[in-house]
């Protein structure tokens, strides 16, 4: 499967647009590959906008994907604002998707937000089809499987995250690579409701799912598709694990790389 960025029609970059991306277009690797022409003509669907959606939102639009997607039906709780940066105490009450597209408005007038509802299981297809990539950047393991069900039913890949306590993980999923594969039972799943969590954490495994989209929207470098990269928060610790399709249907056998 190719990279979701090689279909894509490079759009030609304005002059302010020139001025605005001028650091990434020094890289040869990325001006060469015409990247950011590509994250241009490019959407993403980011499903949800909480503590991995935050940074994740803000270096796509930063970075110039053409057009964003933000689904999530939560509002600002206080308790939220350790660790989701694109809110202020005035926005408690008020909800998540709608303020978070007025800040990454803010930041880039260029992009295109949406704000669309909840994913919900018999609109999630058609919603799906009209973005390029998905980011599952959700606390719920109801939402991820629907999410991880409706990619692989239309044979889409889609970049995913995870973080608690103080580890987190990061992967490419896809047809072959799922996420039921790797978590087949989630009834011991704990929530940083009921095992906290650190804001800097979420900041570096939202920060790693952006650059996993930025990789496979703009056509340049390895993506972590067949592999899991886990973060030890507390040692300053990263693992790269490999993922091997089993022989059973929604199951995975793993080598550490």
């Amino acid at each position: 499967m190719t990279n979701a960025g090689a279909a894509l029609t490079p759009d030609q970059l304005t002059p302010t647009e020139l001025r605005r991306y001028s650091r990434p277009l020094l890289l040869p690797e990325w001006a060469q590959a015409g990247a950011q022409e590509r994250l241009k003509a490019a959407s993403v669907l980011v499903v949800g906008a909480g503590g991995l959606g935050c940074p994740a939102l803000s270096y796509l639009a930063g970075a110039g994907v053409g057009r964003i997607g933000i689904s999530d039906s939560d509002t600002l709780g206080l308790s939220n604002l350790h660790r989701q940066t694109l809110y202020t105490a005035l926005d408690v009450g008020q909800p998540k998707a709608r303020v978070a597209a007025s800040r990454l408005q803010a930041l880039n007038p260029s992009v295109r937000l949406e704000v669309l509802p909840a994913l919900e299981e018999r609109s999630a297809a058609g919603l799906l089809g009209s973005y390029d990539l998905l980011l599952d950047c959700t606390d719920n393991f109801e939402t991820r499987y629907l999410i991880n069900d409706v990619c692989v039913a239309a044979g889409r890949r889609w970049v995913w995250g995870a973080a608690g306590g103080t580890e987190g993980m990061v992967s490419v999923f896809g047809p072959e690579f799922t996420l039921r594969g790797l978590f087949a039972d989630s009834s011991g799943a704990e929530s940083c409701d009921d095992i906290g969590v650190l804001g800097p954490l979420l900041g570096v495994i939202g920060s790693l799912m952006a650059g996993e989209a930025l990789k496979l929207l703009g056509g340049v470098g390895e993506a972590l598709e067949g592999q899991l990269l886990t973060y030890d928060f507390m040692n300053a610790r990263m693992r790269r694990i490999g993922l091997r399709p089993a022989r059973q249907p929604h199951e995975l056998s793993i080598s550490i790389l």
